[in-house]
């Protein structure tokens, strides 16, 4: 691999409402790329429909703009075609999982190599404002102007529930903390979902504003590390232990508490009961996962379809088209 910078990744000017939370992941994403030193000729980014589906076009690699939740069909096709691609998938809360729910799932029951970004902001934006899978129950929108009246997808629950093997999340104002999450998903070997909260400034404006800026953040959210301690706080005050077959806060210093009663994050365990738990948490009991919750290896369906392809192409009597006419009985006609 050669030596690139942010600016190798880049092409174009943006064209975002100022504000928007797509103009901070697409700033983490080329920093995030040029880190990771893959040759941006060896690069396809995949996106749908949609302010975030924007996005390959802000990007100096191969790309292409589908159509409305098509996204991970198009990616998975391009990862199994040309499995030495290195291909991320972008879409929105609405575009990807909405009308691309299905493909959702399955890229992630397959445990295709892809990196998807899911960017939730809540709303769909493009269409000006209506309400999306994962805006919260009484939500009122131009779609839904006495309130939604149905529960939201969220999105951890849906990868785990679909066998998801990565699952992180990132704000898109915390660069440093979007770069990590977005490394630790290239360097995952299968289906990798990394769900960045950001805010849509005209339509759902604050509707991350807990963890949007860095003192909200200290105050509302865990970073987790794998077998690190589950501390948080403005100064690591609180930390998280088991109670039953649930989490409770509980402050260092309290009824005795110390670090070592505290629970260790293992990103890495088969079991995903504890990883679902955290990233299912939310205020105001409870601080806001950030970081890489699951991180499992397993086989992944484009190594299986090549190793399938070579395995039967072993035992065949024909490897090519031509060879294939003169399997069978073959004659002239003049």
């Amino acid at each position: 691999m050669c030596e690139f910078t942010a600016k190798d990744y880049k092409k174009g000017q943006p064209r975002w409402c100022p504000g928007c939370g797509d103009h901070f992941f697409l700033a983490s994403l080329h920093k995030a790329m040029a880190e990771i030193g893959v040759e941006p000729w060896n690069i396809a980014v995949i996106s749908g429909i949609g302010c975030s589906s924007r996005l390959p076009h802000y990007m100096n690699t191969y790309g292409m703009n589908t159509i409305h939740g098509r996204a991970a069909a198009i990616a998975t096709g391009c990862k199994v075609a040309n499995p030495n691609l290195t291909v991320w998938q972008v879409s929105g809360d609405g575009d990807g999982l909405a009308i691309g729910g299905n493909h959702f799932i399955h890229a992630n029951r397959r445990n295709i190599n892809l990196n998807m970004i899911l960017l939730n902001n809540r709303i769909y934006g493009l269409t000006k404002g209506q309400y999306s899978p994962t805006s919260p129950r009484g939500f009122v929108s131009k779609s839904s102007p006495y309130g939604t009246v149905e529960d939201p997808f969220r999105p951890a629950e849906l990868c785990f529930g679909a066998r998801g093997r990565f699952f992180a999340r990132a704000v898109a104002t915390d660069a440093a903390g979007t770069v990590d999450i977005l490394k630790a998903a290239y360097n995952h070997k299968g289906a990798s979902v990394c769900e960045i909260l950001q805010n849509c400034v005209i339509f759902n404006n604050g509707t991350h504003d807990s963890v949007y800026k860095a003192d909200g953040r200290a105050k509302n959210a865990i970073y987790l590390e794998h077998g690190k301690p589950m501390l948080f706080g403005e100064n690591k005050e609180f930390g998280l232990m088991q109670e039953g077959f649930g989490l409770k806060v509980v402050k260092l210093g309290e009824n005795g508490i110390t670090e070592k009663d505290i629970l260790v994050h293992d990103a890495h365990c088969q079991d995903n009961t504890l990883q679902l738990k955290l990233a299912l948490m939310e205020g105001p009991d409870f601080p806001i996962a950030l970081g890489v919750i699951r991180d499992v290896e397993a086989p992944t369906y484009d190594d299986a379809v090549e190793a399938q392809i070579a395995e039967v192409s072993e035992k065949k009597k024909y490897h090519n088209f031509n060879e294939l006419l003169m399997t069978n009985d073959t004659w002239e006609v003049k």
